[in-house]
């Protein structure tokens, strides 16, 4: 295809993140980048497809380089030696390999230590450090940091064949297409069309042609308002868990990449009476307020409370707490408002130092996003 295709949002149907997923596809596409960036060229293994009981699912991923170090797994036992075997063969070769495996089999199901009866398809490509290959890569990563969401497709020999390349594309809504791709653009805007909420990687079949589509899910954002020390450890540790990671304090000196490198972004705001014109947050929004005094803590609560953030926290003692949610029933928000605060922000383990209290605050974090997947799984 020559022409760039445009692909619009669905009106019914959005993508949005798969909670296995938005930690994984991030680290392992920096991880795949900093070799091609390098000229490294890598051998990619992916479980494409997967029926009954396996140890992993599709779209686990491994990175064998080289010197036989290797990132991921994709099961370990015999299916991982025989993928690391046939990468030792393909960095000599090039191309590209479709394996299957039986784990029905006395031996395999042994190899991985457990009782397995699925099967497992596993495309293992050579990716060499090329131009092409950095850009496809190169616009996945940024999409997932940018908080874009997105198909991967690629065009996949049959079983047991061997072919030169994949060929793929990156597809995002209301963006151009990057790469190449054989499928028409009608039937490129029904594949994003009908993959909804939380779907993996799929084998689908189009005009013929066998596709591998790979969702990649930008991640949940936590808003951090506030740049002291708890603020500083919970940006850490949330980045590390999968969320995008966003501090916003009006002191320049505290809000800066020096402190927050694991930060996606960090802002400097005029004050925090206008908290909220710097950033977008929606649905899938976790704001965290931790600023240095309960007056600037109320302030962020009010306008937070006027979004649809589906977490919002706040540090504070009850006294405190109560304090503030009596002023803001006076300014005339309603009980059902002030329900969604979490305060005193945090699991209840006994933190007491900045590092626990960041470990308490992102536990509960992960224990909400938890519960929202769970409950949106059950409403499908």
């Amino acid at each position: 295809m020559g022409k760039a295709v445009h692909l619009e949002r669905s009106r019914k149907k959005t993508l949005t993140i798969g909670e296995k997923q938005m930690t994984i596809i991030s680290s392992f596409l920096s991880l795949l980048l900093q070799s091609l960036e390098v000229g490294e060229s890598v051998v990619l293994a992916t479980i494409v497809a997967n029926k009954g009981s396996t140890p992993r699912t599709a779209g686990t991923r491994m990175l064998i380089h080289t010197d036989g170090s290797f990132a991921g797994t994709v099961g370990g036992g015999i299916v991982e030696a025989e993928v690391i075997r046939s990468a030792k063969e393909l960095f000599q070769s090039g191309g590209v390999r479709l394996l299957s495996f039986d784990l029905g089999s006395q031996e395999l199901a042994q190899s991985v230590d457990m009782i397995c009866g699925g099967t497992l398809d596993v495309l293992i490509e050579h990716l060499e450090a090329c131009r092409e290959n950095l850009g496809i890569y190169t616009a996945a990563f940024d999409a997932v940091r940018a908080g874009r969401s997105g198909l991967m497709i690629g065009e996949l020999p049959r079983i047991g064949e061997r072919a030169p390349e994949v060929r793929r594309c990156v597809l995002q809504e209301g963006r151009e297409m990057i790469g190449a791709c054989s499928v028409d653009s009608t039937h490129l805007q029904s594949l994003l069309d009908d993959f909804e909420s939380g779907l993996e990687t799929s084998l689908v079949e189009v005009s013929g042609k066998r596709l591998l589509v790979e969702p990649f899910y930008a991640p949940d954002a936590v808003y951090l308002f506030g740049a002291g020390h708890v603020a500083r450890h919970t940006a850490s540790l949330a980045a590390n868990v999968g969320f995008r990671t966003v501090v916003l304090d009006d002191r320049a000196e505290l809000a800066n990449a020096d402190r927050f490198p694991a930060a996606d972004e960090v802002h400097v705001l005029p004050s925090f009476h206008e908290p909220m014109q710097r950033v977008a947050i929606d649905g899938r929004s976790y704001v965290v307020i931790v600023t240095r005094g309960h007056s600037h803590d109320k302030t962020v609560l009010s306008h937070a409370l006027r979004t649809k953030a589906c977490y919002i926290g706040m540090i504070g003692s009850r006294r405190k707490r109560d304090s503030i949610y009596r002023l803001l029933l006076e300014e005339g928000f309603q009980q059902r408002d002030i329900d969604r605060v979490h305060c005193p922000i945090g699991l209840s383990i006994g933190a007491e130092t900045p590092e626990e209290i960041a470990v308490s605050i992102v536990g509960e974090l992960i224990q909400v996003r938890a519960y929202l997947k769970k409950r949106q799984r059950a409403v499908k």
